[in-house]
C-alpha cells in the first residue's frame, strides 16, 4: 500500500511537471534573430537606430530579439531557438557554406526571413538567397524625396499606409527578380531621378517560400526612419508575418 501511495505521489508531480512546461511552452514568447554584418564595403549609419527600433518594436509586439554580427551563429542549433531571422542592411559575402546550409533548413523547418534594405545587396553568389529574397539590389540615386504608392491594403505591413506616401529614403533599383513575389509597395519613378525599373518599381513584398514566410522592404536607409511610425509599423507587421503572427 505504501508502495503504491510513492507510485501515485510521483505520478501526481510528474503531470504538474508536465502540465507547468506545456503552459510556458505555450506561453512561451517567439525570439528573433537580427543579423547585421557587413562585408562590401559599405555600412550604412543606420544599423544602430535599426537594432533599437526592432528591440522596441519586441517589447510592444510581444517578441524577444537577439542581435549578433557573427556569421557562426549559423548553426541549425541555434536557429532552431529562433521564429524568425532579421537581415538588417547586410551586405557582400556574409555566410560561408555551411552557414549557408543551415539557413535553408532554417526557412525550410518553418522560419521566417525579414530583409530591411541592403540585404539585397550581397550573396550574389548564393542563387538560393536571392530567389528567396525575392531581388538583388541593382544600384540607387542620391538619397532624396519620392512618392510610395498603392499600399496592399490586405496585407499586415502596408494596411496602415497612405495612398500616396511622400518620404525620404535611398531608393534601390533590383535585378534579377522572382516573379513569385507579391509586391505590397511601389515607387512612382515619376517623383524622382534615378528609377531605372521601367515605371513598375517594387519597393516592398512577401512571400510563402519552401516552407517559410519571407518579407522585405527597400525602405530603412536612413537614421529618421526608425522613429518614423508609419515606417516602424510597416516593419513591424513584417517581423510578425515572417514568424506566423498577426500583429497586436
Amino acid at each position: 500500500m505504501q508502495a503504491f501511495k510513492w507510485a501515485l505521489a510521483f505520478a501526481s508531480l510528474l503531470a504538474i511537471v508536465f502540465s507547468s512546461f506545456s503552459v510556458k511552452q505555450k506561453d512561451a514568447k517567439p525570439k528573433v534573430l537580427v543579423f547585421s554584418k557587413t562585408t562590401g564595403g559599405f555600412r550604412h549609419e543606420s544599423i544602430g537606430a535599426g537594432q533599437a527600433a526592432i528591440f522596441k518594436l519586441g517589447g510592444q509586439h510581444g517578441f524577444l530579439v537577439d542581435t549578433t554580427e557573427d556569421a557562426s551563429s549559423f548553426t541549425e542549433a541555434n536557429l532552431s531557438q529562433f521564429a524568425a531571422v532579421v537581415f538588417l542592411s547586410t551586405s557582400g559575402n556574409m555566410l560561408d557554406a555551411s552557414q549557408e546550409a543551415a539557413f535553408e533548413r532554417f526557412i525550410r523547418n518553418g522560419g521566417g526571413f525579414v530583409g530591411i534594405h541592403g540585404a539585397s545587396a550581397g550573396e550574389y553568389e548564393w542563387n538560393w538567397y536571392g530567389k528567396m529574397l525575392g531581388a538583388y539590389f541593382d544600384g540607387h540615386p542620391k538619397v532624396q524625396p519620392a512618392r510610395v504608392m498603392g499600399p496592399d491594403k490586405t496585407f499586415a505591413a502596408t494596411s496602415h499606409l497612405p495612398e500616396t506616401w511622400e518620404r525620404t529614403d535611398e531608393w534601390y533599383n533590383y535585378k534579377q527578380w522572382n516573379s513569385d513575389n507579391v509586391v505590397v509597395l511601389r515607387l512612382d519613378e515619376a517623383s524622382y531621378e534615378g528609377g531605372t525599373m521601367n515605371g513598375d518599381h517594387p519597393i516592398a513584398w512577401y512571400k510563402a517560400f519552401e516552407g517559410g514566410r519571407t518579407f522585405y522592404t527597400g525602405l530603412g536607409h536612413t537614421i529618421e526612419s526608425y522613429s518614423d511610425p508609419l515606417f516602424t509599423q510597416h516593419l513591424a507587421q513584417g517581423i510578425l508575418y515572417a514568424i506566423g503572427q498577426k500583429v497586436e
